[in-house]
């Protein structure tokens, strides 16, 4: 099952993806795709319906974020041992953990906004989990039980926020807009194995990242384990999972996002996004 959010910014409705690929409106079933709707008893409801008796959504139609409500963002950062390299970092023991501000989420295809001076506006494609059941202290038998699903997330950064400032990374990936998600939630019976999805991002018409989950340094279901021992995960939470090589910073020298660039990337399963790169209307 594929499962979107439809509409103008700000007053999407839910919907999902029929066998044939349209979009069907699930207006009159569930009032969102959220933390209300993500749970196990929920979901199997939303399984059981007949696709072909909702009503169709016009071709076209913005797309926004596939989750609603999301009340957390948490990054695993460096978990590809060849980005790791790339950044000249050593991988990780333990999965590294930073936040993105919720006001950072966007539609799959929205632009994303270049912040007043910023030079170095990095891509990042991931793979996201979705949590669909309260994860407190589980075990990595159990963790994949409290998925939702899974969706695309471009981790737009600012480098020089991120890395070059005092303080956390929460400054370099916070900014509207740099949080794009989906365009939809996939369902892990039809996803299949998370540790098999292969990643790509181009910038320009040029592939900038190619990698896969298969080279994760943690996998979903011990990043799921790890997280709930810290903190209580809810339903609605995201966790973009980290991002193969190939990213901006990495490039030699680097290259970074100005206006006018065109980001298309996409994931085995997950679909595809699309952002135009354009000046803040803060600036």
């Amino acid at each position: 099952m594929k499962l979107v959010r439809h509409g103008p910014a700000g007053a999407e409705k839910p919907g999902l993806i029929d066998a044939s690929g349209a979009l069907r409106d699930l207006s009159g079933v569930v009032t969102d795709i959220g933390p209300a709707t993500l749970g196990r008893d929920s979901m199997s409801r939303l399984a059981r319906l007949d696709a072909t008796t909702l009503p169709r959504v016009p071709p076209g139609t913005r797309l926004g974020a596939c989750v609603g409500g999301v009340g957390n963002v948490i990054g695993i950062g460096l978990n590809y041992a060849d980005h790791a390299a790339e950044a000249g970092l050593k991988p990780p023991g333990q999965p590294i953990v930073f936040n993105k501000h919720n006001g950072a989420i966007s539609g799959p295809n929205d632009d994303v906004w270049l912040p007043p001076g910023a030079q170095k506006l990095d891509w990042e494609v991931e793979l996201g989990i979705v949590i669909g059941e309260r994860a407190f202290h589980v075990g990595e038998a159990e963790a994949l039980d409290c998925v939702a699903g899974y969706c695309l997330v471009n981790d737009v950064s600012e480098r020089a926020y991120q890395m070059e400032y005092e303080g956390q990374w929460v400054k370099g990936k916070s900014y509207p807009t740099h949080c794009p998600i989906g365009p939809w939630l996939v369902t892990p019976d039809e996803l299949g194995d998370p540790q098999d999805v292969d990643l790509w991002l181009e910038v320009n018409g040029q592939r900038r990242q190619s990698g896969s989950t298969r080279t994760m340094i943690f996998g979903v279901k011990t990043i799921v384990s790890y997280l709930s021992r810290f903190m209580v995960l809810l339903p609605g939470d995201v966790i973009p999972t980290g991002t193969p090589p190939g990213v901006g910073m990495g490039h030699k020298p680097p290259l970074y996002l100005k206006a006018g660039d065109v980001m298309r990337l996409g994931g085995r399963g997950l679909g595809e996004q699309r952002q135009t790169v354009v000046a803040s209307p803060a600036g």
